[in-house]
């Protein structure tokens, strides 16, 4: 049976992909820094699920992921969806550095660690995350959030070299999705082309199942992401994006961090 860790699964898509597997008979152990929800779930599926909570941000976070490793009889999969982010116009230092430290750093602290985990035991692994199309260029009305989504996808590539490199036997997937609306998105906004949830979670799961490199959730972002890709810097650095209000949180954020600080994302 595989075994499945989610990273950021208290609410939005990670606690939607734990729900699925949970359903479907695979062992998943799930974390993120608040464990109501989790708790729940555990509670439905008992022989299948096992959670902790994991503040990512935190030195400790490496040590509590290894226990739930433990404590789930082993690891198959990693996947990482916690993450957050908003507008952020007036560039507050601590705002943008909030975002850092969980889309970058914390990103970085438990990628390495499910790395280490599948090379040092000789394992056969997968680790799989959730980026963001906003990864593919730099948004000025979303500045920390959009750098450190591509942050997230280099480092996977830069892994994924490591891994071939030291003959890790390790797949990568990274998954992006464009904006995908949460509950707790207030509903009287609507962003472009935005999602639900329950629309992006069968293309996050087939990109897990099939493995595939790098997946863009859904057709219309994948064609809008290609013709992102052919702006000219000096033309994109004077295209004017609006997103939505400033300091409103972006729809695929589990909550506004600043005040409660969950992982549960994301895109």
């Amino acid at each position: 049976m595989k075994k499945v860790v989610i990273m950021g699964a208290s609410s939005g898509m990670g606690y939607a992909v734990a729900e699925a597997l949970a359903a479907g008979g695979v062992k998943v152990g799930i974390a993120a820094r608040h464990t109501k929800s989790m708790e729940e779930l555990k509670e439905r599926y008992p022989r299948y699920v096992e959670y902790m909570s994991i503040d990512v941000t935190k030195p400790d976070a490496s040590q509590r992921l290894a226990t739930l490793i433990d404590m789930l009889g082993g690891m198959d999969i990693y996947f990482h969806v916690a993450g957050i982010g908003y507008e952020n116009l007036y560039l507050d230092p601590e705002r943008e550095v909030e975002i850092i430290n969980t889309n970058a750093a914390g990103f970085a602290r438990m990628i390495c660690c499910a790395y280490r985990y599948f090379r040092d035991n000789n394992r056969k692994g997968q680790i799989a995350a959730i980026t963001s199309v906003a990864g593919t260029k730099g948004i000025g009305r979303l500045s920390a959030y959009s750098s450190t989504k591509r942050f997230g996808q280099w480092y996977l590539d830069a892994l994924e070299q490591l891994s071939h490199a030291e003959g890790a036997d390790i797949t990568f997937t990274d998954i992006r999705p464009g904006w995908v609306r949460t509950p707790l998105v207030p509903s009287d906004r609507k962003f472009p082309m935005e999602m639900t949830v329950g629309h992006v979670l069968p293309g996050i799961l087939r990109a897990i199942v099939r493995k595939q490199r790098v997946a863009v959730i859904d057709w219309r972002w994948n064609l809008l992401v290609g013709a992102w890709r052919l702006i000219p810097n000096a033309i994109w650095t004077r295209i004017r994006i609006k997103i939505s209000d400033p300091d409103t949180p972006l729809p695929t954020v589990a909550a506004q961090v600043r005040e409660s600080k969950e992982e549960g994302h994301n895109d």
